[in-house]
């Protein structure tokens, strides 16, 4: 573990922002404070295993997790690394949205362009304004390649893969602070291609001078 920057021990129990704009990044009482944090959330066995006995990639955890006031552990269990690029669940993309406060509920619909489509919308609550996104249809998977991809989940999930894409191109368009500028784990695999499965494999070492004895 790095050397920590020499300050007074808190007795505060969790990483705050202060009222001033300090942030752990700037302040060192507050780096200490989310760097023991991020040590004892690193010795959990219940957090993802990417975050186990790894305090840096915790840090990284509880720093998104103030910036949208979210617990750190919801942040953990649904921000991956695909490709070697953090990536949001699609899951939590739509949860963002809903969970921001500026919109009704997000809701999905499908449309039969394209081979077949969805499009999120929602209301915005300030001004009554519908918001939507583009539409996302089978032809476009097929057109930017995301069908063809190993391993793509567009041929056995269509359906969950546009509701999921349609979710983050909202986001981006009239929400974009609750990603943070993060794709989505399903942006990243469309794009990249999925990691491929590892499989199993067992070797057995027969010792030839024991079954010549047994001869």
């Amino acid at each position: 573990m790095p050397d920590e920057v020499k300050e007074p021990v808190s007795t505060d129990l969790a990483p705050q922002e202060s009222a001033v704009g300090l942030t752990m990044w700037n302040d060192a009482k507050l780096m200490n404070l989310a760097y023991r944090t991020a040590g004892m959330l690193a010795k959990s066995k219940i957090v993802p295993e990417s975050y186990q006995n790894s305090p840096e990639n915790c840090l990284i955890a509880i720093d998104l997790a103030n910036r949208q006031n979210l617990s750190p552990m919801m942040v953990m269990q649904n921000l991956y690394v695909v490709k070697g690029k953090p990536a949001w669940s699609g899951s939590f993309c739509a949860a963002a949205i809903n969970g921001c406060g500026k919109f009704s509920p997000l809701e999905y619909v499908f449309v039969d362009q394209g081979g077949g489509g969805c499009f999120a919308r929602a209301t915005r609550l300030a001004n009554g304004t519908v918001c939507q996104s583009d539409t996302i249809t089978m032809q476009m998977a097929k057109d930017e390649g995301w069908l063809e991809k190993s391993g793509s989940k567009w041929k056995t999930m269509p359906h969950q893969m546009m509701m999921y894409r349609a979710a983050s191109f909202f986001a981006r368009a009239h929400c974009p602070e609750v990603l943070l500028g993060i794709q989505t784990a399903e942006e990243v695999q469309d794009v990249h291609g999925y990691e491929a499965e590892t499989k199993a494999t067992t070797t057995i070492v027969l010792d030839m001078k024991e079954t010549e004895d047994a001869d």
